[in-house]
């Protein structure tokens, strides 16, 4: 039995939040997908299998979907509200990421629920947050990556800021969400209570910024972009560097936590004729003070710089991924689409799945699970579904409407 296979999560995300379900899901649980009749807004969202759109052909879709069942509902009709409060009754998680108010206003909202299922963990997701003064504004991932701070370090110097290809945000909030409902079911198991969790996206975000957002507020030197590094003040702190067939990314930092990583590097390039024994024996815990006092010449740490650059252009990816394994050195090599596909780490873990599409007579290979359980491992259990193929299932098998009931209700537009 799988982790979470004792419970029920009802997934009212858009597009914002479906991996929080999925990531249930995964661990078990029974995950049914509700969405507005025609479908979810995501099934819209390219690219598509054999390239004509259709929704049920949406890579997006499949990505975030896995190991759910989907029905279909109109919660902007009494009836389909009636609905969904009958599947609230028998259901442990609900997840939405409606605009704040949504809910509430349709009285569907965790005051209304909780009501009828005082044990439900009802989860939001939104951009800003239920409240504040920004819970009402405009969203897009650029716009929230812009501001909680991580955009300001992608891109070249000289030019605006880009964003990532594949939207990050809502992908960090929706992994907070699924944490928050674990830790508020474990609240559950003394209190028997459920809670209403809160996640916004630009909180979520803010977090991943490796605490660099605190650096005004502390007086320290912010960081800025530069292409394939930061910068910070005056200093080029380089991240990825050349190989001699592709890029590599490598922590060549100072101070006591990664200094000494960055001295056993430079006592090995002296062991290889790279540098002599002076740029060897530079204080390589103390180096960035220097840099910053002007103790340390520009210049000198640039020449540095160069000699560093000399040694991984000699060397290949692997070979500097061996290096780094032997030696004790943060280098991992900067991976192509086809060499994460054909990485023998996770062949020997068997991280990719094969999942069966029996609806279009074919298999496909999935990104493994997030995490290995021993006693419990995920499987994947289900393709992620097509528009409203669980309705019967859902509404005359377990709700107990009949064949003529679920049928005058899909000719209403209500399933």
């Amino acid at each position: 039995m799988s982790v979470l296979s004792p419970y029920r999560v009802l997934d009212l995300t858009t597009e914002r939040g479906l991996i929080c379900g999925q990531m249930l899901a995964d661990m078990g649980a029974d995950v049914i997908k509700v969405e507005p009749v025609g479908g979810s807004s995501a099934r819209g969202i390219g690219p598509f299998y054999q390239d004509p759109p259709h929704p049920d052909r949406s890579l997006y879709w499949w990505a975030y979907n896995r190991n759910k069942r989907a029905i279909t509902l109109d919660l902007e009709r009494d009836a389909g509200r009636d609905l969904l409060v009958r599947l609230v009754e028998r259901a442990d998680f609900l997840i939405e990421s409606h605009n704040p108010g949504y809910m509430s206003r349709h009285h569907l909202g965790f005051a209304d629920l909780s009501k009828i299922n005082p044990a439900l963990i009802y989860v939001s997701i939104t951009p800003f947050g239920q409240d504040g003064p920004k819970a009402s504004y405009a969203d897009s991932d650029l716009i929230i990556m812009a501001a909680s701070g991580p955009l300001i370090l992608a891109g070249d110097a000289d030019r605006a800021p880009v964003r990532l290809s594949i939207p990050q945000a809502y992908l960090h909030a929706s992994a907070d969400a699924a944490v928050a409902a674990l830790a508020a079911h474990h609240e559950r198991v003394r209190s028997a209570l459920g809670q209403h969790i809160d996640v916004a996206a630009v909180q979520s975000v803010a977090m991943a910024t490796q605490s660099n957002i605190l650096a005004a507020a502390l007086g320290s030197v912010e960081p800025r972009r530069m292409s394939g590094g930061v910068k910070m003040g005056p200093i080029d702190l380089p991240l990825v560097w050349p190989a001699s067939d592709g890029y590599i990314a490598m922590t060549f930092l100072f101070g006591s936590a990664l200094g000494v990583f960055t001295a056993r590097l430079m006592h090995y390039l002296c062991e290889q004729g790279f540098c002599d024994e002076a740029t060897r024996d530079k204080d390589w815990i103390a180096y960035g003070e220097q840099l910053f006092s002007g103790a340390e010449p520009l210049a000198e740490f640039d020449r540095v710089k160069q000699v560093v650059r000399k040694f991984t252009r000699s060397h290949t990816k692997a070979e500097l991924l061996t290096l780094a394994v032997e030696r004790g050195f943060l280098i991992t090599p900067v991976a192509t689409v086809e060499e994460v596909v054909e990485s023998p780490q996770f062949a020997s873990r068997d991280y990719f799945q094969s999942v069966a599409h029996p609806e279009l007579g074919e298999s496909f290979r999935y990104p493994g699970p997030f995490a290995k359980f021993t006693a419990t491992p995920i499987e994947y259990r289900r393709r992620p579904p097509t528009v409203g193929e669980h309705n019967s299932e859902i509404y005359r098998d377990e709700l107990g409407l009949s064949e003529r009931d679920v049928a005058e209700l899909t000719r209403a537009g209500i399933l």
